[in-house]
């Protein structure tokens, strides 16, 4: 099997500009509408926006790995890592580290490109691993760094990386193309080509023991943060992770050749899908506020506490809509209560309501707050 970084011309990677240039465009324009709202958000808004897109962030980059975290811990390490007000959870060192990456790529996106950040990200991103031989290090095992899938006695190999041995010098070389493509870089490129570029190239050379599909993600937010000069903001790792299975079929397509212009096309799609999002979330954000701003004074606790759980499920709402049963579950209330808070609530038009008897369902009337 020929992998890239056997080709003679490694690490010279190739794809067709053109191809990019509409794409480029629209990612521009985007970034724009979503400066222009956020302009219009208050401090707190924009807080809540910064820490929810974090938080989110941190817990679907875990996942696109088959790392389950809890998200309300990450959330809580993400508002602290701010100096904003927090409950007093004990967070474990998976939550607390990935948290710490992600605040940190936010705080430092501007910042060229070193060995130091790499493995300061590294370390953090395995906090509480005992299972890693090199951390916050490049790998140093003799066996070859292969991702495979299968049976053991019978694995699929999707891509050999490059010898241990090789990492510093492999780094080294990577290192310097990223900060000599940085827009005041002597080798400047379009902010989606640079990122998608950046994302292959690391990930092929694999320099971590574990933890590389992070990183490489966080190094193409950090690119995508330098060619517009402030934070993305970006539900990046959220739409890949909803497209989990083309986003590795993509990497694996893209790790034989050094034509990679079918992988720039796709992960310039992916990134302007994720500006959707983050535009989705913004919107959403604005509404939550407005509908408490009319509310103020007509609710009670226990619709608080209600519509603030389902207003933390973000734009896709609760799973399944709010019921009854939900509601007395989550307030300890009686039956005929819940009835005439939820009928308050549609008539107030905090909810809509669809279905009849057991399968009355009531949902986020966002669109009323817009």
């Amino acid at each position: 099997m020929t992998w890239n970084w056997r080709d003679k011309d490694w690490p010279h990677f190739r794809w067709d500009a053109a191809a990019l240039e509409k794409l480029e465009q629209s990612f521009l324009h985007q970034a724009g509408v979503v400066s222009g709202c956020l302009k219009h958000m208050s401090e707190d808004e924009n807080s809540s926006l910064t820490v929810e897109l974090i938080s989110t962030e941190a817990v679907k980059t875990s996942e696109i790995e088959g790392d389950i975290l809890d998200r309300d811990s990450v959330q809580s390490s993400v508002r602290r890592n701010f100096g904003l007000d927090t409950d007093a959870r004990r967070i474990a060192p998976a939550e607390r580290g990935i948290a710490d990456m992600m605040v940190d790529l936010y705080r430092s996106f501007d910042r060229a490109l070193d060995h130091k950040q790499l493995y300061t990200w590294h370390k953090m991103l395995t906090s509480g691993r005992r299972d890693l031989h090199d951390i916050g290090r490049y790998r140093t095992h003799e066996e070859a760094m292969q991702v495979v899938s299968g049976y053991a006695h019978n694995p699929k190999v999707h891509f050999e990386a490059p010898p241990s041995q090789s990492m510093t010098a492999e780094m080294s070389r990577f290192i310097d193309w990223y900060n000599a493509t940085a827009p005041k870089g002597p080798q400047s490129l379009t902010p989606l080509a640079r990122a998608g570029v950046a994302h292959l190239y690391f990930v092929s050379i694999h320099p971590f023991e574990d933890g590389n599909g992070r990183v490489g993600r966080a190094l193409s937010e950090k690119a995508l943060s330098q060619g517009l000069g402030h934070p993305t903001l970006l539900a990046m790792s959220q739409t890949i992770q909803a497209g989990r299975k083309t986003y590795y079929q993509m990497l694996e397509q893209n790790n034989r050749s050094l034509d990679i212009t079918a992988w720039l096309i796709y992960f310039a799609e992916t990134v302007l899908d994720a500006q959707k999002a983050t535009q989705e979330l913004i919107d959403f954000l604005i509404a939550k506020t407005r509908l408490y701003d009319r509310l103020r004074g007509h609710l009670n606790d226990r619709q608080t506490k209600v519509l603030e759980r389902m207003f933390r499920e973000g734009p896709d709402g609760f799973k399944g809509g709010m019921s009854a049963e939900k509601y007395i579950a989550l307030t300890g209330t009686s039956r005929a209560t819940a009835t005439r808070d939820l009928a308050d609530l549609v008539q107030n038009d905090a909810l809509t309501r669809t279905g009849e008897r057991k399968h009355t369902r009531y949902w986020l009337n966002i669109k009323s707050a817009l």
